[in-house]
């Protein structure tokens, strides 16, 4: 029988980039609690029950951003290595998209704040868990370089 430290939560990313004079910029929202409260990270949150993973990520967005995920999202990949995140083991599956326009970030939900970062400021002690790793593979699967 699984201990319950065994226990794994499933959450979705959405890794969402637009470009703006000729610059690639990522949309980051702001944590509002802990973990890794003030920092900024991909929209994203926890699946529910019975629930999609993609239509997770579509909701999160929604929820933290107000952006709606583009039909032509793609997954990522679903990373779950131990430690990822200090609240125990988690897994999150990660979509990603290229805008063709860059809405307004509104913050809701667990977002203390959202905004679009030039990929140019972005580095991996700028974000929370794992999500410069996120960022880099949803790069390469949408072919885009900074």
């Amino acid at each position: 029988m699984a201990s319950k430290s065994d226990d794994v939560k499933l959450t979705a990313d959405a890794v969402v980039f637009a470009q703006k004079g000729g610059e690639w910029n990522l949309l980051l929202i702001q944590r509002r609690w802990k973990p890794f409260a003030g920092l900024w990270a991909l929209p994203g949150g926890h699946i529910e029950p019975g629930e999609d993973t993609r239509i997770a990520a579509e909701r999160e967005l929604k929820e933290e951003t107000g952006i709606i995920l583009p039909r032509t999202a793609v997954r990522v990949g679903v990373y779950n290595a131990p430690g990822r995140d200090p609240r125990g083991r988690y897994e999150t599956h990660a979509y990603a998209a290229k805008l063709n326009t860059m809405p307004a970030p509104v913050a809701a939900d667990d977002a203390k704040a959202a905004r679009w970062e030039p990929l140019s400021k972005v580095t991996a002690s700028s974000l929370a868990f794992d999500h410069s790793r996120i960022v880099a593979d949803a790069m390469r699967r949408l072919g885009i370089r900074t």
